[in-house]
């Protein structure tokens, strides 16, 4: 299916590794500019070189999005460079474990600037030119938000945010013709994801585990298929959609356990 993203521009926040990697190939594969914003230049340009070399476009800004002057430092950036956005996926972020007992009020709002307020501002800065291109926005977020984790107090306030935002600016942004979605991730192997599974005892069994728990397949998310809904909700393909929490979790989040 052709798609129409050829040539868009499109920013891809966290884009370097994970499930932002997975979405900023599939974005260069339907033949858009991803751009990735990301902290850690060597990681961008590793992405952004392989993509190259494949014959595809792909860019990059650095930027430490905690930090509010450094979202609008980038959104500038990528205006002077193209004079366009055609689309913002929200993706940054991580689990960074901030929980109700062992928690504090500074490690909360740490959280919060790590997994939330980047949302809001990249968003705002880039909506006059969002604005003129009648563009889209995905918001990823977390299932977090949806059944609790525990000792994740943060990112589970996070990611209610942004389900928040998302319907929010549903109707806000209406009356420009700009869609907002978002896309709720459960079990998705990722680097971060494995990286927190190899600190548990015995990572392979709970692997297992978690695997069966899921019921399509009882097998992860691949970041390519969530990639690929999150493209196809970027494109004028899903014309009429808008405001929507779309799950892609191989029914994780809302099949019935007794399947399982």
């Amino acid at each position: 299916m052709n798609l129409n993203l050829s040539d868009k521009v499109i920013i891809v926040t966290g884009g370097a590794k994970g499930i932002g990697e997975g979405i900023v190939r599939v974005l260069a594969n339907e033949g858009a500019i991803p751009v990735i914003v990301g902290r850690n230049e060597a990681d961008n340009l590793k992405l952004v070189n392989e993509i190259i070399a494949l014959g595809h476009k792909c860019e990059q800004v650095v930027a430490e999005l905690s930090q509010p002057s450094e979202c609008k430092k980038a959104i500038a950036e990528i205006n002077q460079k193209f004079g366009r956005i055609d689309g913002v996926v929200n993706n940054a972020g991580v689990n960074d474990s901030v929980g109700l007992e062992n928690g504090n009020y500074e490690r909360f709002m740490e959280s919060l600037h790590k997994n939330l307020v980047h949302y809001y501002l990249i968003v705002q800065h880039a909506l006059p030119a969002l604005k003129a291109s009648k563009g889209s926005i995905v918001n990823i977020g977390s299932k977090t938000a949806e059944t609790g984790q525990g000792g994740t107090s943060a990112y589970a306030a996070a990611n209610g945010g942004r389900n928040a935002l998302t319907r929010e600016w549903a109707v806000e942004l209406l009356k420009y013709g700009i869609r907002v979605n978002s896309l709720i991730v459960a079990e998705c192997y990722t680097p971060l994801y494995e990286k927190w599974v190899q600190t548990l005892p015995n990572p392979a069994e709970t692997l297992e585990k978690i695997n069966a728990k899921i019921p399509l397949g009882n097998r992860m998310t691949t970041a390519e298929e969530i990639a690929n809904m999150v493209v196809f909700l970027l494109s004028d393909k899903s014309s009429h959609t808008t405001g929507q929490l779309i799950h892609v979790d191989g029914g994780y989040v809302h099949l019935d356990r007794a399947l399982l």
